[in-house]
């Protein structure tokens, strides 16, 4: 029987002192507000599913309460659920309610419903997807879309191919009379030969200017930030190098465990669920040269050019970068929850790892020899996503002899932290040295901080669905990054799949901060996690 590891004393950072810095902030301008798409239809394959019922419908039907869809435009759904349209409207009002149960209006779903429509289909028939023109056509017309088309792929990742093949040969992916575009939710792919195979198989039907693959981590609030607060404020970019910052922490951790998704998951596993699409994206937004210019193109561009840097990992040292976990039964806020072998539909002697932490370096002039540190788990102790940038310890203390009167080892100095808030309190904040008052050379440690403290206009989401009406692919990613992303985790998926059975899982109870390995992974360089 596998025992749990014994877990080291809870990391804990030193808490500033002093107040917060208040935050003003200056009126909007008029041109800052969110651009309203023109029409267009959207067809969703999977229309009854979890995600449809969770985030596409209610997300669609807040835009529209909030004015942000065109006047033209329609939902075409399709799923193997025998009901009709006013069945599928019905699904999806419960959804609605329960998503916005302080704020749902009969009123304005009553309008909103008018433009939802649902078909049964067999995605595996030919004869679907020939008939779909015929269905769309008079949806159309109606409601004057212009033939502009959004195929939206709300399907598990082994349908994608035969739907995105089926619409081609339907004549479903030209742009004879309108805009055709693909949406395609992560997965993408399971390793760098399928990923490559699928983007082939999309290319074939749609090109990459109308292929938007979804990652809902780009489009929250802080993320999008970091680009404008790296490159529109003069102080930090000249600091953002080796030769400032010591290293980069990206943490993504849960308390929730895997849910409804055991299936997926026990397939999959945290690398592929977290650390090729949302880690790596942190990761290439952080680390990324500023783009000539502020457009999708140039940005995807200096993404990839980080990921090429990235330096391979050793296979024959992997213990020395990547340490893996699954959680055991444990406590979560107050309360008993089950190991992972247990919850419901997991294999009892399951090896898929529920946490991994992970050591990269960027081989390229700005970032060389800079440790980027990054972690995420399911059933930890805190839920938080955060990028903590740590900046070098000062070369020398001159306040040496004066806070050393007796000769005692002075206490180290915590050096500067930038810590950007990626949920749940979204913000920025900066941590820095300041006298004591009433001390002759006394220092503390006090936080300047940053926090978004109203409810954003639009989640995730919200953000990316009317980017993809728009045709804007700021915040989707490009294939090349895909591939890129799926050839640096692969080799060492392959490697770690090899040798899965002297994993020792579970090895980190639920509630605590991980394995004591992954903490081991920093003390060995002299550094430590921050604090969940």
């Amino acid at each position: 029987m596998n025992k749990e590891a014994p877990q080291p004393p809870k990391p804990v950072d030193r808490q500033p002192s002093g107040r917060r810095a208040e935050c003003i902030t200056a009126p909007r301008p008029d041109f800052c507000g969110i651009e309203r798409p023109g029409p267009c239809g959207i067809i969703i394959f999977g229309a009854c599913g979890d995600l449809s019922k969770r985030k596409l419908i209610p997300s669609l039907y807040h835009c529209f309460a909030a004015g942000h869809l065109p006047d033209g435009f329609f939902i075409f759904g399709s799923d193997r659920i025998q009901t009709g349209d006013a069945g599928f409207r019905g699904i999806m009002e419960e959804a609605a309610r329960a998503a916005f149960p302080e704020t749902f209006s009969p009123d304005l779903w009553l309008k909103f419903s008018e433009r939802l429509f649902y078909v049964c289909a067999d995605f595996n028939s030919p004869d679907f997807f020939a008939s779909l023109p015929a269905r769309l056509k008079p949806l159309e017309e109606k409601f004057g879309t212009r033939a502009n088309r959004i195929f939206y792929m709300a399907l598990p990742p082994a349908v994608y191919e035969t739907v995105i093949r089926r619409l081609g040969g339907a004549g479903l992916a030209s742009e004879e009379r309108g805009y055709s575009r693909v949406v395609v939710e992560k997965p993408f792919g399971f390793d760098t030969e399928s990923s490559r195979h699928l983007n082939g198989v999309i290319g074939a039907s749609f090109s990459e200017s109308r292929t938007f693959r979804m990652d809902h981590y780009l489009a929250k609030e802080n993320v999008q930030n970091i680009l404008m607060f790296r490159f529109a404020n003069s102080i930090f970019e000249p600091l953002w190098n080796r030769r400032y910052i010591d290293h980069v922490e990206i943490t993504i951790s849960e308390t929730l465990g895997v849910e409804h998704r055991a299936g997926y998951y026990e397939s999959a596993g945290v690398l592929r669920d977290m650390f090729q699409n949302h880690i790596l994206q942190l990761l290439s937004l952080t680390a990324m040269e500023p783009p000539a210019s502020f457009v999708s193109e140039r940005v995807r561009e200096e993404k990839a050019k980080v990921l090429r840097s990235i330096r391979p990992v050793p296979l024959d040292r992997l213990g020395g970068h990547v340490v893996l976990g699954q959680y055991g039964a444990g406590r979560i806020n107050g309360e008993d929850v089950v190991s992972y072998r247990d919850e419901p539909g997991v294999n009892r002697n399951s090896v898929a790892p529920t946490y991994a932490a992970m050591k990269l370096f960027i081989d390229n002039w700005r970032w060389s020899g800079v440790p980027f540190y990054m972690r995420s788990g399911k059933r930890l102790g805190k839920a938080k996503a955060e990028i903590a940038i740590r900046f070098r310890a000062v070369p020398h203390l001159m306040f040496s002899r004066i806070l050393e009167p007796a000769g005692q080892p002075h206490e180290k100095i915590d050096p500067n932290l930038l810590v950007l808030r990626v949920q749940p309190d979204e913000g920025i904040s900066l941590q820095f040295q300041t006298k004591m008052p009433d001390s002759r050379a006394c220092l503390q440690p006090v936080l300047m901080d940053f926090r978004y403290e109203k409810v954003f206009l639009l989640d995730a989401y919200e953000r990316v669905l009317l980017d993809c009406m728009t045709g804007d692919q700021m915040l989707f990613v490009s294939g090349e990054i895909e591939e890129l992303a799926w050839g640096l985790l692969s080799p060492v998926l392959e490697r770690l799949e090899a040798v899965k059975d002297s994993f020792g899982f579970p090895n980190y109870p639920a509630g605590s901060n991980g394995p004591v390995e992954a903490d081991e992974l920093m003390l060995k360089d002299g550094r430590q996690w921050r604090a969940l």
